[in-house]
Order: structure tokens, then C-alpha cells, then sequence
């Protein structure tokens, strides 16, 4: 058994995270069939903070924790209005997936579905509605949407 140092304190992340999407992949070799496992990860503080992770692993705990720095990487710094809503309306598209998130007054509440509602809540968005405009099921293309909409608000200058 491996005792940790008194002085040492392990830092709790600020981050809170949620696994959208865990899949076993499989590649094809001589022998047979490899697997491995790919986990979709979104990251955010809950203060305008959000990133999204996507990493293999051999095992669903490492491909969890790739996917965590991954998404460590990318975070985004979004602008809350009165630090529960977006400031404007903004569509975005990724690959087949299209988005729409709309802001709404307070007390209305976050009104999305799927993946989409993970990402917001994570940013901190509290009220907003959103729609998923394009087909498609796919829970990383629609995150991934929803992060290049975010990415498309407008922040207010400081000068």
C-alpha cells in the first residue's frame, strides 16, 4: 500500500465533466479483430467554461481520462449574460449536425435535448433554448455543433 505524503493535498478539478458517448471501436489485423474504446467527454466549470474531449483507450477508464485532457485543451471562455444567458441568437453547423440556441429570460430554464443540454448546462447557460436543426443521432457531431455556436457569440468589449 502506497502512503501519500500530509503536506500533499490532491487538487479537486473545478471541472465538472459528463460521458456523452462511450463506443467500442474495432480494427481489423491478421489475428482477428482489436478492440479498443472511444469516449466523448464534456468538461465545464458551470461559470462560462466548457470543452469537449474525444480519445481512445484500450481500456474504458483510460480512454475516460485521455478524453478529460483532451478536453482540458480546448476549453472556451463564453460571455454570460447576467450570468445565466447568451447575449444573442446563433446557429452553427458541424459535419450533418446544425444548432440553434436562442437566449431566453431568467426563470425559463434551459429547453434542449441530448447532447446539446449537457454542453450548455456545463458552460453554465441556465436559460436558453436550443434545437438540434440537422437528422442526425449522432451525440459528438451534435456537441460539437453546439461548441462551434458557442464559439460564434459575440463578447462584449471591455474598453
Amino acid at each position: 500500500m502506497i502512503k501519500s505524503h500530509p503536506h500533499l493535498k490532491v487538487a479537486k478539478s473545478e471541472f465538472k465533466e459528463k460521458v456523452l458517448d462511450l463506443r467500442r471501436v474495432t480494427r481489423v489485423v491478421a489475428g482477428g479483430k482489436r478492440f479498443r474504446f472511444r469516449a466523448t467527454l464534456v468538461l465545464g466549470d458551470e461559470k462560462g467554461r466548457v470543452g469537449i474531449g474525444v480519445a481512445k483507450g484500450l481500456d474504458v477508464q483510460s480512454a475516460i481520462g485521455k478524453a478529460k485532457t483532451a478536453a482540458k485543451k480546448v476549453i472556451l471562455n463564453i460571455n454570460l449574460k447576467n450570468g445565466r444567458t447568451i447575449p444573442h441568437e446563433v446557429f452553427a453547423k458541424y459535419s450533418a449536425a446544425k444548432v440553434l440556441i436562442k437566449p431566453a429570460k431568467e426563470g425559463h430554464g434551459l429547453k434542449a435535448g441530448g447532447a446539446v443540454r449537457f454542453v450548455l448546462s456545463l458552460a453554465g447557460i441556465k436559460d436558453a433554448s436550443a434545437k438540434c436543426l440537422g437528422r442526425t443521432p449522432n451525440k459528438l457531431t451534435n456537441a460539437l455543433a453546439t461548441i462551434e455556436a458557442l464559439k460564434k457569440l459575440k463578447s462584449k468589449n471591455l474598453h
